[in-house]
């Protein structure tokens, strides 16, 4: 079930759902909207010419009110936001209507699981043949909350748990099932 304004608002306070700062206006009907931070990261390309799953990427930091985007690039950012999902509540991570008709894509793999802390790592790709400057403090995605059934038995406690900023993939500590496919 998707959570509507008026269930959002109760949670956030009775301190079930935290969503620090808050921006003025920024529940909506069934979503809450989230601003863009003001930390980037950029895939550092020099003597480099593949990424693998296996090696730790490394990142150009970037830091600032605004930034831009060049035509067909990736870039990591963060919400302004530092949010706490109860273990019963997970969220989707959807980007703004305005920010897609400008060709910005906005991605966090889609989805925060139950039990999260943290601001939200957000994957942008501008699609558009234009740079596009972003400006910290614009709204720029939307959390769509649902409820599950019952608590998760195994809320998130993974490898970006209680992140303060962009944080680029970690995908090199995972481990995997070995002769699985």
């Amino acid at each position: 079930m998707i959570l509507s304004d008026k269930k959002l608002k109760q949670m956030i306070r009775e301190k079930e759902l935290v969503i620090e700062p808050l921006g003025e206006n920024s529940i909506q009907a069934a979503s809450i909207d989230c601003r863009l931070g003001n930390h980037f990261l950029a895939v550092e390309d020099k003597d480099r010419d593949i990424l693998t799953l296996d090696q730790e990427i490394l990142y150009r930091d970037i830091h600032g009110e605004e930034s831009i985007i060049p035509a067909h690039s990736f870039l990591l950012a963060t919400t302004l936001e530092y949010i706490k999902l109860p273990n019963h509540v997970t969220a989707f991570v959807e980007g703004r209507s305005s920010i897609g008709r400008m060709g910005l894509f906005i991605q966090n793999a889609g989805w925060v699981d139950p039990g999260f802390e943290g601001k939200i790592t957000l994957e942008l790709y501008n699609a558009n043949s234009l740079p596009i400057k972003l400006q910290s403090g614009r709204r720029i995605c939307q959390l769509v909350f649902c409820e599950l059934d019952q608590p998760a038995e195994f809320p998130y406690r993974g490898k970006y748990q209680k992140q303060d900023q962009a944080i680029g993939s970690r995908i090199y500590k995972d481990v995997e099932i070995q002769g699985s496919v």
